[in-house]
């Protein structure tokens, strides 16, 4: 009997200090430019992220999820907006805050104007990478969405250490440069250099200062953006010699558009098959840091004792290109641009896969909810709520992005992607059998067989269009 009497006051203790717990901590993690194609929880095994990797298998790990714009600027200030990226900006490098107007609450806003601690470390909004690195500046950011806001200056591209330029540098003799190219630095010293390890460091230190408190720490890693800078030893699993390429199909681009065809490219960068498998290489080299880091943040919380009462989302702003038809970075509409990883670990919730169609924009609504908090009505992500209990749940049976300055559009269904150039089409149209050809080598749309397909989704586009624009706050493309 005093057993079973100390059971009960045990778990009276339990439940209370439960009760006791409050509001659930919000730890949003971010990587730039991570394409879901160099995630190994994904499907990519020859690129290894075992710490993102434990969070999937802890958490929720959605396999279909689109960013907005595959551009950083316009899909952060879409996301930390619940908006698409017509009501938020006008594709440039801006927080959104101009368009949205003061009233509109950002997703970290919200939490902070509801007694949260709210903070970034480095890149949520946009900053130029590897410019406002350097420099150790704000870039466009919104001070009205944090308490507090920290900076993580790198030496970047500058970082003493063995480097070379692998895009327009077509025998190997010019020098390395900054800028939004393909530089690699197998750089000297430890992770501490660099602004992501400068990061990792930050947020835990942030995560101790604040854990009696609730908070909303969002911390925003630049890898694997170029340049791919990272210490030196991260290269070493990462032989280029071993770096297997994409493959090279005859033709492929003269069924799409000219402008499906991407602003980068093994032709326009004057790459050879060297420099394409060093840059496969350095991006995954890129990308082994920076899990590393997201470790460091994981196991600060895990020590500290906040894992049972912190929700943990980890994604990226949008996917990039690694040689696919031979395309490079991002702005594409193509797959391997526009999803992105994204996983979130509720406490007391299941692992599990959900495979419905989600999309950035739907953090907003989601994390607020689980949190208790109410949000605009207006919002125009969904919340994924009930897929955390039931991963079969089928939130959207399509996923809706733009690029190109708001002239190009992606529908993407289970069976298919659609992409339209210009609202009436005029500049071209794409159409892939995603089950019979999900790398998207074959163009269907002018093949007369599929005009009916092509006829449902300009229907599709026309009325996406029109619920976008239509809601309270959106404007004009």
């Amino acid at each position: 009997m005093k057993n079973l009497i100390l059971v009960v006051l045990v778990l009276g203790l339990l439940s209370a200090c439960k009760q006791e717990q409050g509001p659930p901590n919000i730890l949003f993690i971010i990587a730039d430019d991570l394409t879901a194609t160099a995630v190994s929880a994904y499907e990519n095994k020859a690129c290894q992220t075992p710490n993102i990797d434990q969070l999937a298998s802890e958490g929720v790990r959605f396999t279909r999820t689109y960013c907005q714009y595959p551009v950083c600027g316009p899909s952060r200030a879409s996301f930390m907006s619940g908006y698409y990226p017509s009501a938020t900006t006008t594709y440039g490098y801006v927080s959104g805050r101009k368009n949205i107007g003061p009233d509109r609450k950002t997703w970290s806003q919200l939490f902070k104007e509801n007694g949260y601690y709210t903070a970034r470390v480095s890149k949520i909004f946009h900053m130029g990478v590897p410019i406002d690195i350097e420099k150790g500046s704000d870039g466009t950011d919104d001070p009205a969405s944090w308490n507090e806001k920290f900076n993580s200056q790198g030496p970047e591209w500058q970082a003493p250490g063995d480097g070379e330029l692998v895009q327009g540098n077509p025998d190997g003799t010019l020098p390395i440069k900054g800028g939004n190219v393909m530089t690699i630095v197998k750089a000297d010293g430890d992770d501490l250099v660099h602004s992501d390890g400068k990061t990792a460091e930050k947020a835990s230190a942030l995560i101790r200062q604040h854990k009696d408190e609730p908070f909303f720490l969002a911390v925003g890693f630049v890898r694997p953006h170029v340049p791919f800078v990272a210490p030196k030893d991260y290269f070493t699993p990462y032989p280029f010699e071993e770096a297997k390429l994409p493959p090279k199909v005859e033709g492929d681009w003269d069924d799409i558009p000219k402008r499906g065809i991407n602003y980068v490219t093994s032709v326009n960068g004057k790459m050879n098959e060297t420099q394409e498998k060093k840059a496969i290489a350095a991006y995954y080299a890129s990308v082994a840091y920076m899990d590393q880091q997201v470790g460091k943040v994981l196991n600060t919380l895990k020590e500290e004792g906040l894992e049972d009462n912190t929700i943990v989302i980890f994604t990226s702003d949008h996917g990039f290109h690694l040689g696919e038809h031979r395309f490079w970075m991002k702005v594409s509409l193509h797959e391997e641009s526009v999803r992105v990883p994204m996983i979130i670990k509720v406490p007391g919730k299941k692992a599990a896969v959900c495979h419905s169609f989600t999309e950035l924009i739907d953090l907003y609504p989601t994390v607020a909810e689980l949190a208790g908090l109410p949000y605009s009505e207006h919002l125009q992500g969904k919340s994924l709520l009930e897929t955390l209990d039931n991963p079969e749940k089928e939130v959207r049976d399509m996923a809706f992005s733009v690029s190109q300055g708001g002239r190009t559009f992606l529908l993407r269904t289970e069976k298919w992607a659609y992409i339209q150039y210009d609202e009436d089409a005029g500049s071209g149209m794409e159409l892939f059998d995603m089950e019979k050809d999900p790398k998207q080598y074959t163009n269907l749309a002018m093949d007369p067989d599929y005009e009916h397909i092509v006829a449902e989704f300009q229907q599709k586009l026309r009325e996406k269009l029109l619920a976008v624009r239509t809601n309270d706050l959106a404007i004009s493309y």
